[in-house]
């Protein structure tokens, strides 16, 4: 029988105005969907007119600008309807979706409903659970005491998947669907034997207990900063943009 990291994948990234999930905006998405390894990826892509400035620090990391973005983007409203709609249907195959640092996109996601569309993400997958597969939760519980950093571009490095044109959706999404095989394979023996269902509601621990280490580290350190322990969504606040 083909192990969960040997089958159909889909993966889920987005580009952003910046990193605040409750006031940002998506100005790109795509999502990948490969079917085994080796075989040719498909993409949808989605590029957004967010209706607000995108700061200059913003463009700098992805290299979309207000004028490209105010001529070829769309309105949000149906967009992030499209987006929710293709994430339902791979939650509706069973198949699962790699979201790097899941919280960011997802929550991003969710905000964007709620503003443009009066709804919100969780509805969409009541007929079916979306199962998601972080690499960054993964990689930090399956090693553990490894040290240095854990972005994309580090974690391409460390399991030796080629990341072409960093910062761009889909070339972030295949990279982390990679990642999730490449991770799958050097730790078969614990993760063989699991489902993806069963991953995604081990996740949800994992990431509480490594927010938990990061929180005492920040209060240790005298840094004033919470950390969220809510994965793979983070729940509405009522001050929410």
């Amino acid at each position: 029988m083909t192990c969960w990291y040997e089958g159909p994948l889909a993966a889920f990234d987005t580009e952003t105005t910046g990193v605040d999930v409750e006031t940002d905006r998506i100005v790109s998405a795509a999502v990948v969907v490969q079917d085994a390894p080796g075989t040719r990826p498909r993409a949808v892509r989605w590029l957004v007119n967010p209706g607000v400035p995108v700061p200059e620090s913003a463009t700098a990391v992805h290299g979309l600008t207000d004028e490209h973005l105010q001529r070829n983007g769309r309105w949000p409203a149906p967009v992030m309807h499209e987006i929710a709609e293709e994430l339902a249907g791979h939650a509706a195959l069973h198949r699962p979706l790699v979201v790097m640092n899941a919280p960011f996109d997802l929550t991003l996601l969710d905000r964007e409903l709620r503003r443009h569309r009066a709804s919100s993400l969780d509805r969409w997958f009541e007929a079916a659970p979306l199962l998601v597969l972080d690499p960054r939760v993964l990689d930090k519980h399956l090693d553990r005491y490894r040290k240095g950093r854990r972005t994309l571009t580090d974690l391409c490095a460390h399991y030796e998947v080629a990341l072409e044109g960093a910062h761009d959706a889909g070339a972030d999404a295949l990279a982390a669907l990679e990642v999730v095989r490449a991770l799958g394979r050097r730790f078969a023996t614990r993760l063989e034997r699991l489902t993806p269902a069963q991953l995604h509601t081990l996740q949800t621990t994992w990431h509480a207990a490594q927010a938990r280490g990061l929180q005492a580290w920040f209060t240790r350190s005298g840094t004033p900063e919470t950390v969220n322990q809510d994965w793979p969504l983070r729940p509405e606040l009522p001050t929410a943009a």
